[in-house]
């Protein structure tokens, strides 16, 4: 995943193109994320996004995309509001493993949250 590829793949999140973010990923892709089992297979990524995430809308600020070894690490920020009105502003990272056509086989989030 290049850095226009990342723009593109957070631009899907942050407008909620269930469809299309579903899309980057390979139908068996494991989507590790803090707080939930990991999310397993398209249609696992597409109840998540369009059923469960708590986050109602925002915007994602790619700060960093690197990529080494067959990985991509994206760091950055995002700022919104959750489905009960609150606001959200986090860092994160994030770690991509691709396939060879190019789809997201594994992806991990680590969010930056204050825990002690």
């Amino acid at each position: 995943m290049n850095i226009e590829q990342a723009r593109e793949f957070y631009a899907l999140i942050d407008t909620d193109d269930v469809t299309g973010l579903v899309a980057r990923f390979a139908p068996e892709a494991a989507y590790h994320r803090p707080g939930y089992d990991p999310l397993v297979g398209r249609e696992r990524l597409r109840r998540f996004y369009a059923e469960e995430r708590v986050i109602k809308e925002g915007r994602h600020q790619l700060e960093r995309v690197v990529q080494a070894d067959g990985l991509t690490a994206v760091h950055g920020s995002f700022r919104g509001t959750l489905r009960d009105g609150r606001p959200a502003a986090h860092r994160f990272a994030e770690f991509f493993e691709l396939t060879a056509d190019g789809l997201i086989e594994r992806r991990d989030t680590f969010f930056f949250v204050s825990l002690v």
